[in-house]
């Protein structure tokens, strides 16, 4: 079997194959949904395997407990060419009556649920994929955890072995499994592989819309240019018309975008909304990101050494590194990321909100005294404004910088931690 680098999903899986017969695995192509249920599938059928194929379609039609049959946890792969197989595995669970019997992966191009009859309440349960984090592709050394920080132990320290060239080039290879096992150069194309397939291709059979490749492109570079922003659809489109021949409307914009979401290219993030002590009013906008800063980079046209040369792109991309990676930690401690931003635009990048309302904040920065003392500020004002009286007081804060020797606890009590040192 070939080299397999662990991945946190797969002891989030394991846990889900406890609680329900079927588990759905959903995420962008290419972020390893396979490959991961293989390590613990005890029986696989690929239903697009070439030579069998139109057979495995025809008897998911006629007899589809012949497919269903094999040791479990028994993987079904690209599940979608016969969706009929949605209710066969509904019907097998309530028969069987056990948990962890099968696991489906597949197309991140939803499928057409009209031939389905059951929801699958109760039977299934689904997870998110995304791609892999620093931790998960070893360029983190994991020496401070985030489950510490919110269990309140306070010797947290490390030593951060990457160097803002690392980070660089690790923004623009991005988390793609198969990229992190290639030389560099080879590494960076996989980004623009990607990006060359969605524009020409998943995004327009994700609802069978045709959709023009070069439109879909323009559109994915304004996202890219507003990174971290809450930039409304019109705002994207006046930008996408800078460059576009044709007519646009922002309908047309919101078209595009909802297709992006729905095979996972962009991830935004939901505002965060406190008990304030005071009257703020809090945005509720969501803040655009893509699921991998790889795919900025690639819409962008743009390298590592760009980045380094234009620092205010990179603080832009690196935020988006932070947040992939921020969503795959949370999730393993049942977490959701959050923004926040209120109208006397008081900022905080991420806020880490756990299913037990402990939550921490978090502000991103690439490095160096004056922004990390600029994190700092903004945290500590954020904290200062929340109603301890009606939710818990934060569990710690973060500046989270892309360089930096150490991880360490300051004297006011707030955390720096170097992306490199940091794990779930």
């Amino acid at each position: 079997m070939k080299e397999y680098k662990s991945r946190i999903a797969d002891k989030i899986l394991k846990n889900k194959l406890l609680s329900k017969g079927a588990v759905l695995i959903e995420g962008p192509k290419w972020c390893g949904k396979t490959t991961t249920a293989e390590q613990i599938a005890l029986s696989v059928l690929y239903m697009t395997k070439p030579e069998d194929m139109k057979q495995n379609i025809s008897l998911a039609e006629i007899n589809p407990s012949l497919l269903l049959s094999g040791d479990v946890p028994r993987l079904i792969d690209e599940w979608q060419v016969a969706p009929k197989l949605w209710d066969a595995i509904r019907f097998e669970v309530d028969h069987r009556n056990l948990e962890g019997q099968f696991i489906l992966t597949g197309s991140s191009v939803p499928i057409n649920m009209d031939e389905v009859t059951h929801s699958g309440t109760g039977r299934y349960t689904r997870m998110i994929m995304r791609p892999m984090t620093l931790f998960e592709s070893r360029e983190s050394n994991g020496s401070v955890s985030l489950k510490d920080l919110f269990e309140g132990k306070n010797n947290i320290t490390g030593i951060n072995n990457l160097s803002l060239e690392d980070v660089a080039y690790l923004c623009c290879r991005g988390g793609w499994p198969r990229a992190t096992f290639m030389d560099k150069e080879i590494a960076l194309e996989q980004a623009f592989d990607y990006l060359d397939s969605v524009i020409n291709s998943d995004v327009s059979k994700v609802d069978d819309v045709s959709r023009n490749p070069e439109r879909t492109k323009n559109i994915m570079r304004s996202y890219a240019r507003n990174l971290g922003s809450q930039a409304s659809n019109e705002t994207i489109k006046s930008d996408v018309l800078k460059n576009d021949s044709f007519s646009l409307d922002t309908d047309t914009v919101l078209s595009y975008i909802n297709a992006l979401r729905k095979i996972f290219v962009v991830e935004d993030t939901m505002a965060w909304n406190p008990n304030l002590r005071s009257k703020t009013a809090i945005r509720t906008t969501e803040t655009r990101y893509f699921v991998d800063p790889s795919i900025a980079v690639a819409a962008l046209g743009i390298g590592p050494n760009d980045l380094i040369n234009d620092l205010n792109t990179f603080g832009l991309i690196f935020e988006n590194l932070c947040v992939r990676d921020l969503r795959v930690y949370a999730e393993s401690l049942k977490g959701t990321v959050y923004h926040y931003r209120d109208a006397s635009d008081l900022e905080c990048d991420t806020v880490i909100h756990l299913r037990d309302g402990s939550y921490g904040l978090v502000e991103i920065k690439i490095g160096g005294d004056m922004l990390i003392e600029e994190g700092v500020n903004n945290l500590i004002k954020l904290q200062n404004k929340i109603d301890i009286t009606k939710m818990k007081k934060p569990s710690f804060l973060m500046v989270l910088t892309a360089i930096g020797k150490y991880a360490y606890k300051r004297e006011d009590g707030v955390y720096v931690v170097p992306i490199g040192c940091l794990k779930n």
